[in-house]
């Protein structure tokens, strides 16, 4: 009886040790691993905010790029990393919500690898037209390709990215058949519609903003079901009677499986300040993008809805890899 008191109080006493060490989170350099080389969405989005986490707590937060392997070199390695929340992943839709659906081996899973932490930002995906085509409205999109099933083209960054789904989304749920034309990337992607060479693409703001000042590209409007703030005149495709249709690329955070919950909560807590801070919002908003901070509960529901949704659209569309 004795033995197993003692055995009991050096475990409480253990536990005990482990949280106010957990308290005193972080002593040493936090790492952002992205999955990608620097410039792309998630590497500016994991920056910004390793920027303004240091310049608001004094923390030492370091991104690095791991890119390759369609993220699976980042994300084996944030799985596989010391779960003591000194090593987290700063992803996108394509690791956790387009990859499990498209390939059949992957080597790594959200629930059995992971902790999400928090969502950081949410992009709108924009169905696009040169300008120098006919169309203005959805309305018009879906007669034509409805009149011409297949002969009108849309652009993404290449087949099983995330837009390239949103385009075949958009296609099932209007009845519109259009063709998917893909490119080696986003920036290919968009001056092949600014240049002519397609009528159409599915891209992000980022990426059409300057195509629409210049005038060569308009939008038709947004494949998420709410509108944008910044942008009242973009109408949405749910909004022209193309029902369920909500296509947004998101970025967020993740921590390795059995890192503690209350290192987890302080990161979605500190992350959830960082993002509300009004010059992080206008950050964010200058590249179209609105910010996150929701709890980790909220955020695996989306990814797992999202996941949902695009393994809906690879078995209607029969899409391979």
């Amino acid at each position: 009886m004795l033995k197993k008191m003692m055995w009991t109080g050096l475990a409480l006493a253990l536990s005990q040790s482990a949280v106010a060490q957990n308290k005193d989170y972080p002593q040493r350099p936090i790492r952002m691993v992205v999955p990608f080389a620097a410039g792309g969405v998630v590497d500016v989005s994991a920056r910004l905010l390793a920027q303004k986490l240091t310049e608001r707590l004094g923390w030492n937060v370091i991104v690095e790029n791991k890119p390759g392997g369609n993220g699976f070199i980042a994300v084996n390695y944030v799985a596989k990393a010391q779960p003591d929340g000194y090593t987290v992943l700063v992803a996108h839709t394509g690791e956790f919500s387009v990859n499990p659906a498209l390939f059949k081996d992957v080597p790594y899973d959200l629930h059995r690898d992971f902790k999400p932490v928090t969502l950081v930002s949410d992009t709108p995906l924009l169905f696009v037209a040169n300008s120098k085509t006919p169309y203005k409205t959805f309305q018009e999109v879906i007669e034509a390709g409805k009149k011409n099933p297949g002969g009108l083209e849309f652009s993404s960054p290449g087949t099983g990215s995330y837009n390239h789904l949103a385009g075949e989304w958009f296609s099932l749920e209007s009845g519109a058949k259009l063709m998917h034309i893909p490119y080696k990337g986003g920036a290919p992607a968009m001056a092949a519609v600014a240049g002519g060479e397609v009528p159409f693409a599915v891209v992000a703001v980022p990426a059409v903003l300057p195509h629409v000042e210049s005038g060569r590209v308009r939008v038709i409007g947004l494949l998420t079901a709410e509108g944008m703030k910044d942008h009242p005149d973009w109408v949405t495709a749910q909004s022209a009677g193309v029902k369920n249709m909500d296509a947004s690329n998101w970025v967020g955070v993740f921590a390795p499986k059995q890192t503690p919950d209350d290192i987890v909560k302080i990161l979605n807590e500190e992350i959830a300040k960082t993002l509300a801070v009004p010059e992080v919002v206008q950050r964010f908003a200058e590249n179209g993008a609105t910010v996150g901070g929701i709890s980790p509960e909220d955020f695996g529901k989306r990814i797992d809805k999202d996941l949902a949704n695009v393994r809906d659209v690879i078995k209607r569309a029969n899409i391979q890899p």
